[in-house]
């Protein structure tokens, strides 16, 4: 199984929206970046990931599931981008702010610190297990 980190907006799409998607989960469309798009290809069914609030927040929430791998995003008229579902699993005790993360000398190689921009990054199994620890999870 592995691991991954999907960004969202919380005024656009929120973990509070997440949770309220229930066990049917979401689209997560609208990806226009090729190595998002080439993480959310590798994606299987069960892996999970960090909600993190970007922009407003910019912490880690929640985590999700993979519940569909992925298909065709409908949004992406050039057919070239793809998108996945996922639901929420739980909610983390504590957010983990991202000053946090970088505060971290284990965390430094993390892709949210190295790659901020990119909108759905991988995360390593020792990664998810010391962000986890942090949130309470």
């Amino acid at each position: 199984m592995a691991h991954w980190l999907y960004k969202s907006e919380p005024d656009t799409w929120s973990w509070e929206d997440q949770v309220k998607a229930a066990e049917k989960g979401t689209h997560w469309d609208g990806v226009r970046n090729h190595a998002a798009k080439n993480n959310m290809l590798a994606m299987k069914l069960g892996d999970t990931g960090f909600f993190y609030h970007s922009n407003q927040g910019r912490e880690i929430v929640g985590i999700v599931e993979v519940i569909k791998e992925a298909v065709p995003d409908p949004s992406d008229p050039t057919g070239k981008f793809v998108m996945v579902d996922v639901k929420a699993v739980k909610p983390f005790r504590t957010p983990v702010s991202l000053a946090t993360i970088k505060a971290d000398p284990r965390l430094q190689e993390m892709a949210l610190v190295k790659y901020s921009r990119l909108s759905v990054q991988p995360v390593t199994d020792e990664e998810w297990n010391i962000v986890c620890g942090m949130g309470g999870v």
